[in-house]
């Protein structure tokens, strides 16, 4: 990462549903931050323009012509920048190329990727050199799985202060999630399971809860596959359709951050849907939901909810770390805005912000979120992105 960059940060894929939401949050909150140096890229000048009208962002935004079947444009872009910020996938097909060409020039990655394949074939192929570099490679900055992992790190800070220790249990549980799935994350589900397909050698990988933790393998984890009674929550749990990301970014983090939640830790995530006959009910409704959502009436990439329905999303996320004596500290994060647009888009934008401005010492690698920023991170999503973090009782 070069100091004498022309740009702080560059949004690619400026023009596209998701990437359009992040130009417009940059434009909006830090319209008056005259440090932050940030420009749209995208494959068509006359598209870029027209976003950046619409968004209402200053007409003097840079705009970059960059396109991921054109490595020599995406080179000439990285070359710019201190960090990109990229919402162009699926990664496996539209990712490798611009990951390559910022490891090379030690300019810093940020994804919004759901693909663990992809990620584990990539750390493998360009980690030693990242470090090498100084570039920071970034995976995973939206709803999948910035939430999920700082959530899990929260808990477990309260339980070293009421319990002595992090636990080696934690449960982390949706109770409420209103907005739409992202046509990307259907569309990366989509790619992968047919990636899997083709090359059954992958499957081992994706059925690995320690996938993105490579050289250490823990102790077996809950499947969470199916709807089951959960006594101490006094409900029905069903599957959480993205703790197959999830719960390998929270064991990589633990990794990363030297194991503070033990080599024994035991992670899953379910979704809660009430209690009695109607709980039941409900969970097998989730299961059935979830099928349908990588199927031919999935969204498409590119398509989304409208500002309303964005706005009048949210998300509600428990999470209980669980001592061996029993002993149970419990805490939430929501976010203000649909999950998948509205809260990602924020909270992408503040992960490229908080790795530049709050901490700039942490190395060159691949990295989760919460393990490269931790309370920074925390700090500046609930100052600038809608989201919570408490303690509860």
């Amino acid at each position: 990462m070069s100091s004498s960059s022309k740009f702080d940060i560059v949004v690619y894929g400026a023009t596209g549903f998701t990437g359009q939401l992040v130009a417009e949050y940059l434009a909006a909150h830090y319209k008056d931050d005259k440090a932050l140096k940030w420009a749209m890229a995208g494959r068509s000048l006359d598209k870029l323009k027209s976003v950046r009208d619409a968004i209402g962002a200053s007409v003097d935004t840079p705009l970059l012509v960059a396109d991921a079947s054109d490595p020599a444009s995406l080179k000439a872009m990285v070359a710019q920048t201190k960090s990109v910020i990229t919402t162009v996938g699926p990664y496996q097909f539209y990712g490798e190329e611009l990951l390559a060409a910022c490891v090379a020039a030690g300019t810093d990655y940020f994804d919004l990727c759901g693909e663990p394949v992809w990620m584990r074939q990539m750390i493998d192929k360009y980690e030693a050199a990242a470090k090498t570099s100084g570039a920071r490679i970034v995976f995973s900055c939206g709803y999948d799985s910035v939430p999920f992992e700082l959530g899990t790190f929260f808990v477990q800070e309260e339980a070293k202060r009421v319990l002595g220790a992090p636990a080696a249990r934690v449960k982390g549980r949706v109770r409420d999630m209103r907005g739409t799935l992202s046509g990307g994350t259907a569309a990366s589900a989509k790619a992968t399971f047919d990636a899997v397909a083709k090359d059954l050698s992958l499957v081992a990988i994706l059925n690995d809860h320690f996938a993105l933790t490579p050289g250490f393998t823990g102790p077996k984890q809950p499947k969470g596959n199916r709807a089951a009674y959960e006594e101490d929550l006094q409900s029905w749990a069903a599957p959480f359709m993205m703790a197959l990301i999830n719960t390998r970014n929270v064991h990589r983090s633990n990794m990363l951050m030297g194991f503070p939640y033990g080599q024994d830790f035991v992670y899953d995530e379910m979704v809660l849907t009430g209690a009695g006959e109607k709980g039941e009910a409900n969970a097998k409704r989730v299961m059935a939901a979830n099928a349908e959502k990588t199927g031919p009436n999935a969204p498409k990439p590119g398509e989304g909810p409208s500002k309303e329905e964005r706005e009048k999303g949210l998300f509600n996320l428990l999470y209980v770390a669980i001592a061996p004596d029993g002993r149970q500290v419990r805490a939430g994060v929501t976010g203000d805005r649909d999950p998948g647009y509205g809260s990602t888009s924020k909270m992408i934008s503040e992960c490229a912000i908080c790795l530049l401005r709050d901490t700039p010492d942490v190395a060159g690698g691949f990295w989760t979120p919460g393990a490269a920023m931790q309370h920074k991170l925390i700090k500046r999503l609930e100052e600038h992105a809608g989201l919570t973090f408490r303690v509860e009782s």
